[in-house]
């Protein structure tokens, strides 16, 4: 499984219905998992980001369908990042 962070802003719509994010959260994760895809932890941040989610996917292809999904909704915008693990990491740079 690869790890992405997704940070996540809340667009307009998203923020006047904001009390309803948690249960919007619960619908992802469900939503996600159908595809492979796993929510793994959230995080409530400030500053230019609204959320921040730790992610797992099978593959990017899985990832991209569940934020398109996610994002045609109206209430956030994305922005994805690939993450490696300190091993994945320690691995890569130590081929080199």
């Amino acid at each position: 499984m690869a790890t992405y962070i997704a940070l996540m802003r809340w667009t307009g719509q998203g923020i006047a219905k904001v009390k309803d994010s948690p249960k919007r959260l619960d619908a992802g994760r469900k939503a996600f998992k159908k595809l492979g895809v796993k929510i793994k932890d959230t995080y409530l941040t400030m500053g230019r980001y609204d959320l921040v989610c730790l992610i797992e996917a099978k593959d990017d292809d899985s990832l991209a369908q569940a934020l398109l999904s996610l994002g045609s909704q109206g209430n956030i915008q994305t922005e994805t990042l690939r993450a490696w693990t300190e091993d994945e990491y320690r691995k890569i740079t130590g081929s080199l």
